[in-house]
């Protein structure tokens, strides 16, 4: 089973068909002005080919404003995202294995704390080399709308990963964000995965910021599954 979580690099691997994977996480990101917990995350796939898979994120975010006198809390769903994943490339040479992924945010399927005035677009390339039996170099590169700016971020990720035996999965990874009139933001991070079986997958993160305007840390534990349906 291949999986988008832990890290910021998404997977250019479909979701097998017929099944419905489940990609669950509970985090925890210190911002310059606050706190935010997401409580869940939740990614929902379905293969519906070997070549496309559907897509559902959901987010309750817990946000803590630790910059005002009040420290404000806002909570709820922010909009929940629909999209698909589809196959482009397969691994040839230099060519590597690559997929695009696309979701739009909807603004009536949200809180009113995080609604935003427009659909949220992003998409991303998702792509993925082999350099020997246990080691592997995943990349993306993407734009993201948030639903208020015209102007779009444009983000990269960079994780080599590395199989330990049958059982255990670690990597490092770099990640970033430019544009949208905002200093840019970049960095860093590094997990572990556990393979409990073929169906199911645990996990833990932890990040930093490496420029001035990046989130200051965060930390992340999560599991998936997948069921044939």
């Amino acid at each position: 089973m291949e999986t988008d979580r832990p890290d910021q690099t998404e997977s250019p691997i479909i979701t097998k068909r017929k099944y419905v994977q489940a990609e669950i996480g509970f985090n925890r990101e210190k911002l310059t002005n606050g706190t935010s917990w997401i409580t869940p995350t939740s990614l929902l796939k379905y293969g519906i080919s070997k070549k496309i898979e559907v897509r559902v994120i959901t987010e309750f975010e817990n946000f803590k404003n630790t910059i005002t006198t009040d420290n404000k809390v806002i909570n709820g769903l922010q909009p929940v995202q629909i999209g698909g994943k589809v196959a482009l490339f397969e691994e040839k040479g230099l060519l590597p294995l690559t997929s695009l992924i696309f979701h739009t945010g909807i603004p009536l399927l949200s809180s009113p704390n995080f609604k935003t005035s427009n659909p949220s677009l992003n998409f991303r390339f998702t792509m993925q080399h082999t350099l020997s039996e246990t080691v592997s170099l995943g990349y993306n590169v993407g734009a993201e709308w948030d639903g208020e700016n015209k102007k779009p971020n444009w983000i990269y990720t960079i994780a080599p990963g590395k199989n330990f035996g049958e059982k255990w999965y670690g990597y490092i990874e770099l990640f970033g964000e430019i544009g949208n009139g905002k200093s840019p933001e970049h960095g860093y991070d590094a997990g572990i995965a556990y393979y409990v079986s073929d169906d199911l997958k645990l996990d833990l993160s932890a990040g930093k910021g490496l420029s001035r305007y990046a989130f200051d840390n965060y930390i992340a534990i999560g599991f998936s599954f997948r069921l044939p349906i």
